[in-house]
């Protein structure tokens, strides 16, 4: 990695400065070193006696002291310490050396009086400047901090620097495909310029934060063999006016001069920010000089001079406008989140450096971590290597995965966290519920383990439920289905206590928001309408209006059957839990006498415990209310 892609020779004309300055120090230090061998210091009686007797050539009287010197010999001086001497001048008339007064000399006073205190007060601005430049930024010093104050901050790998390859990013295959023109427009413009056409100027990758936006433009620089030109849009941005400018400008000229190479800009919503977005700033503060100067750079390079500018945000619905159309960031590249053959793909890349176990199927992980980014996953793989080395094993094997998607999950165990017999007891009846719905219930995702050791900050036990494939598409039923999975722990609490607590606070929250996006966003309710009344998130790039939201389009009315709905929802949900639990309270209650006993169950034993308790080998089947009814 280098700091500068062309390092400036040393001359001499940098350096005769501080020779100069150097030179000058010294004569100062010298001086009076050197003027002590040429003066002899004499006593007052002696030097007046010297006097008398016409030994001296000429005596000069400061307001200090008595300087003379003899015929003969200019270059030394005798000197004494003058006293209150009412003859003095009489005792000089009556001989033959001439006598004259010294005007006192007040320059250097002045001069000092005048120069020191601007002086330390532009050291100390200077220390500072450099202090915020980086300390003296790439040639270091004082002066070379405050010139270098507006040359950008970005990281410049160099050809052979960068390492990074399509084969270490796994799991983007769509992104991927994208960028490989890019890679061949570097490698070989003229094969895409033959018939008149570019590259696009800006490519804007997109996506959740750790899904491997960095790296693929890491790796397209290393695929394309160009030097990479690397810098965070708050990189921009200082306290001084003028400074984000100046550091655009001086990118996009470094990046011609490398040409061809990839200027990526990382954290693109620092820099891009929509224009007008807080009225009370007004127009030109120091972010909007930024954007203007990049738009401006956007529209003056040339594409076919192998230039390619890469950008990347997590928060695509705050950038500008002009920074989005065409001509400028004309193509996005989504990097979601993968699937689970992505995820298999990633899986496989972190575990060539680990001492994976032959028995661990990468499948299954895979499996228990859907929704999980190539960042979440490479911690989920560290974190099972911290497990097995706690362990002391010589390989991580399929328990440790799992002990880590908990931790990660659900937080640390608190083992040390002792609660007393009854609230152990109501723990376990709360999470048994849970447990018990899901299996009864069609559509929901199968429940993998069931604990009562308190995790994380406040959880008192879990219930971890994963889906056995990723799913695109939601129904109604499996929404309704999953409220009462959530609700599920509250209802045990009121059919075998009789009473709530507040351990259902985590579950009445997410059961809000579920019920909240199906009537306000999905269209769920028939009272309501096919009608989206998303309320809470800002309209998409619309900055007509900044920070205006679609709620200021309801009426009051429409707020209350909103309201009405979610509460009908929960209310509904809440009911076919207790329904379900009811059904089977015998179920529920030696359920959690075994979860008491052992703390923790995994999946084989509550399937083994409700089929043997139903004397079936089939999980729970509830018979609807509706059969119910219609039943002989």
């Amino acid at each position: 990695m280098q700091d500068q892609t062309k390092r400036e020779k040393t001359t001499a004309a940098d350096i005769l400065p501080w020779v100069l300055i150097s030179v000058f120090w010294l004569f100062i230090l010298f001086t009076p070193i050197f003027n002590a061998a040429r003066i002899e210091m004499l006593p007052y009686s002696t030097f007046m006696n010297d006097v008398q007797n016409n030994r001296f050539e000429e005596v000069m009287i400061d307001e200090h002291e008595l300087v003379a010197t003899k015929a003969g010999d200019k270059f030394k001086v005798y000197k004494t310490v003058r006293i209150e001497d009412p003859d003095l001048v009489k005792r000089l008339s009556v001989t033959k050396v001439k006598f004259t007064g010294v005007q006192p000399d007040t320059f250097w006073k002045s001069f000092w009086g005048l120069v020191l205190p601007p002086l330390v007060f532009v050291c100390f601005w200077i220390f500072l400047i450099n202090r915020m430049a980086g300390q003296g930024g790439s040639g270091g010093g004082m002066m070379p901090g405050l010139m270098s104050i507006e040359k950008n901050k970005a990281k410049v790998y160099m050809e052979d620097v960068v390492k990074t390859t399509f084969q270490d990013v796994a799991g983007v295959d769509e992104a991927k495909a994208e960028l490989e023109e890019v890679i061949g427009f570097l490698k070989q413009p003229e094969s895409f310029t033959r018939l008149g056409g570019h590259l696009p100027k800006g490519i804007l990758l997109v996506g959740p934060p750790g899904t491997g936006k960095t790296l693929l433009a890491r790796a397209v620089a290393g695929e394309a063999c160009v030097p990479f030109f690397s810098i965070s849009g708050s990189e921009f941005v200082e306290m001084f006016v003028g400074v984000g400018a100046a550091r655009v400008r001086d990118l996009f000229a470094q990046a011609q001069k490398n040409a061809p190479c990839i200027v990526f800009i990382d954290e693109l919503d620092a820099l891009g920010r929509a224009r007008g977005i807080n009225p009370m700033m007004g127009g030109h503060d120091e972010k909007e000089q930024t954007l203007n100067q990049l738009l401006v750079e956007m529209d003056g390079f040339d594409p076919r001079k192998g230039v390619v500018l890469l950008a990347a945000t997590n928060r695509p619905e705050i950038l500008d406008q002009a920074l989005l159309r065409a001509g400028r960031f004309d193509r996005h590249i989504l990097v979601d989140r993968p699937d689970k053959i992505g995820r298999v793909q990633i899986l496989n890349v972190h575990f060539k450096e680990k001492k994976i176990d032959e028995s661990v199927k990468v499948e299954n992980i895979a499996s228990m971590t859907p929704g999980f980014t190539g960042a979440d996953l490479a911690n989920l793989v560290n974190e099972a290597v911290i497990v097995a080395t706690r362990k002391g094993a010589q390989s991580v094997t399929e328990e440790d995965f799992t002990q880590a998607v908990e931790r990660i999950t659900g937080g640390l165990e608190k083992k040390n966290r002792i609660l007393s017999f009854k609230e152990r007891n109501i723990v376990a009846h709360h999470e048994m519920g849970h447990a018990l719905v899901a299996m009864a219930l069609p559509g929901t995702d199968p429940v993998q383990k069931i604990s009562i050791i308190p995790r994380g900050i406040g959880a008192l036990g879990y219930t971890m439920q994963r889906p056995t494939e990723d799913r695109y598409l939601v129904s109604k039923e499996d929404l309704e289905n999953k409220l009462a999975v959530l609700l599920g722990g509250r209802a045990a609490e009121l059919i075998t206590f009789h009473e709530m607590s507040t351990g259902a606070s985590d579950d009445l929250s997410k059961a809000t928001d579920i019920a909240k996006s199906m009537v306000t966003r999905y269209g769920m309710v028939e009272s309501l309408g096919p009608v989206s009344y998303d309320v809470d998130s800002p309209v998409f790039l619309d900055n007509s209006q900044p920070g205006a939201h679609r709620s200021a389009n309801l009426s009051e009315e429409t707020l209350k059957e909103i309201d009405a709905a979610i509460r009908q929802l929960i209310q509904t949900a809440e009911q076919k839990a207790v329904l379900i639990l009811t059904q089977y309270k015998n179920n529920l209650c030696k359920g959690a006498e075994l979860l008491l006993e052992k703390e923790t169950l995994n999946q084989e034993d509550l399937v083994s415990i409700f089929a043997g308790l139903n004397k079936k080998n089939s999980p729970l089947k509830l018979v609807s209310p509706e059969k119910r009814k219609t039943a002989p």
